[in-house]
């Protein structure tokens, strides 16, 4: 029997359009698509036909990863799906550890492929804001102490970071973005711009630059992504612009 192969690929932020030609072949090459119910609705439904699909509600990341490493030791050609990137909060890496926890990397074949990720799609909505170093940093506590958390926005803010702000506030933590802000507020002014992206590049998509001191909380929810910008990142026309410096050293 041949060796399986299993490859985790991005959608990017899950309009057909910006999914990478890689990703498509993986999706063409493969036998059996995985992975969350609502990622799997994001393939093109032409590119799921006549392949087995095998989807997960939330929280089940552990049982899908485990059904596409199974299916791979099986011998087919398995796709694990994810928005954005698959190495940014995503599957590649629970995959990667169920791999080694059962010593299969020499019985399948293991791949990444890349996807525009979240923080890059909302940056491209909002302008130039990631021009100059950033950090980022999901909210959830789910698998992070939220100690950890804060001590990473303290941080990020006391450095000078532009920061990306993944799963910012959901309906059981729907505190913590409010504890982030108050974080954020001691490191950086009231005004400085605030980037405010909903299901970018999807049905519903919502872009919006507001203050940090102007941010509604319950305008955001889990399918947003925040950019906050530094000290000099600056509002034009509209969007978010962080200077890269070249006007420091050029006439421009």
């Amino acid at each position: 029997m041949s060796k399986g192969c299993i490859k985790v690929i991005g959608l990017g932020p899950g309009d057909e359009c910006l999914l990478a030609p890689q990703a498509r072949q993986a999706i063409e090459d493969a036998d059996a698509v995985v992975g969350y119910t609502g990622y799997v609705k994001l393939v093109p439904q032409k590119l799921l036909e006549g392949r087995e699909v095998l989807s997960t509600g939330m929280m089940a990341e552990v049982e899908r990863c485990r059904k596409a490493v199974e299916a791979a030791v099986e011998g087919r050609n398995v796709v694990m799906v994810c928005s954005g990137d698959p190495g940014i909060y995503a599957m590649a890496g629970l995959v990667m550890e169920l791999l080694e926890a059962s010593d299969l990397f020499d019985k399948v074949i293991f791949e990444v492929v890349p996807g525009i990720p979240a923080f890059g799609a909302a940056a491209a909505l909002l302008g130039a804001p990631l021009m100059h170093d950033f950090a980022s940093i999901s909210l959830s506590d789910l698998l992070t102490p939220w100690e950890k958390i804060e001590k990473r926005l303290k941080a990020a803010a006391s450095a000078d970071f532009v920061i990306a702000i993944y799963n910012p506030r959901s309906k059981k933590r729907a505190g913590h973005l409010g504890e982030a802000v108050e974080i954020l507020k001691k490191y950086r002014e009231g005004n400085t711009p605030l980037g405010i992206v909903n299901r970018a590049y999807r049905d519903g998509q919502q872009v919006r630059v507001v203050t940090l001191d102007s941010l509604d909380v319950n305008d955001v929810d889990m399918q947003t992504v925040l950019i906050v910008g530094n000290s000099s990142t600056r509002e034009v026309a509209g969007k978010m612009l962080t200077p890269r410096g070249y006007a420091n050293k050029y006439d421009i």
